[in-house]
C-alpha cells in the first residue's frame, strides 16, 4: 500500500474538494471505515513481515 507523500489518503476528497463540494456523512464514513481495514491489514502485514525478519535475524545469530 505505497503512498506518495505529501498527499491525502487515495480516494479520499481533499479539504478544498470538501469545501467546494460538500461531504456527504455516509460516503465518507464508508470511505473511512474501508481506509481503517485497508490499514489493518496493512498493519498486519507488516507484522508478519516483522516476526519472520526476527526469526531469520535469531537464526543468523545462533550460527
Amino acid at each position: 500500500m505505497p503512498f506518495i507523500l505529501p498527499c491525502h489518503l487515495p480516494e479520499v476528497p481533499s479539504a478544498d474538494e470538501v469545501a467546494i463540494n460538500g461531504l456527504s456523512l455516509g460516503e465518507s464514513q464508508a470511505l473511512l471505515l474501508k481506509k481503517i481495514e485497508e490499514l489493518t491489514l496493512y498493519m498486519i502485514e507488516m507484522q508478519e513481515e516483522n516476526e519472520a525478519l526476527k526469526e531469520r535475524v535469531r537464526k543468523m545469530e545462533v550460527n
